[in-house]
């Protein structure tokens, strides 16, 4: 097949940005301490494991000549690119991060970076949520970004008060229950 009639860049600037979760502006990447080893674990392994084996596989696969049908050197340069891609981004976002402790909070009940935080709607529905950086964020596991319009609501707020939220249905009140924090582990 001829290249001109796949789909591909070899701009990679073009596709770093392509998503990146925004920040807002003047504003810092938070990042648990949990959250930011992930990050550099999954980093590492691209450049020490991931990378080396593609490269490996790519160079015996255009070895063996003609390479604009040998699926091998193609799909190896494609993963190579996807690698590539994957490492300049959190090489970016390891770079801007700030790493925040939420157990330093613990004991306390006013919601910050990092909390878990039990509210109710003015309907009566009880929710938990764990605030935490962009990068790390797991919606299925109830687990929301600091920059998000709950998380905004709640900020500040201590167990007991009422916040607003502005929802796609009106305006929306919520009484905070319960605010945790992980406890500080012991050095052994």
């Amino acid at each position: 097949m001829s290249k001109a009639f796949t789909k591909e860049s070899d701009s990679a600037d073009d596709e770093d940005e392509v998503g990146l979760p925004p920040l807002p502006a003047g504003t810092k990447n938070y990042i648990t301490p949990q959250g930011y080893q992930r990050l550099r674990t999954e980093l590492l392994h691209l450049i020490d494991n991931e990378r080396p084996k593609v490269v490996e596989v790519v160079h015996w696969a255009a070895s063996n000549g003609d390479r604009s049908e040998n699926g091998d050197y193609l799909y190896g340069k494609k993963r190579l690119r996807e690698i590539d891609r994957r490492i300049r981004f959190l090489t970016k976002r390891l770079d801007i991060a700030e790493v925040a402790d939420p157990t330093l909070h613990h004991g306390n009940d006013q919601v910050f970076f990092g909390a878990t935080v039990t509210y109710a709607n003015s309907k009566g529905e009880e929710r938990t949520i764990t605030i935490k950086g962009i990068d790390e964020v797991d919606n299925l596991q109830g687990e929301v970004s600091w920059v998000s319009p709950i998380a905004r609501a709640l900020i500040k707020a201590r167990e007991g008060d009422e916040v607003t939220l502005m929802t796609p249905g009106g305006l929306d009140r919520l009484e905070v229950l319960e605010v945790r924090y992980p406890a500080p582990t012991q050095p052994d």
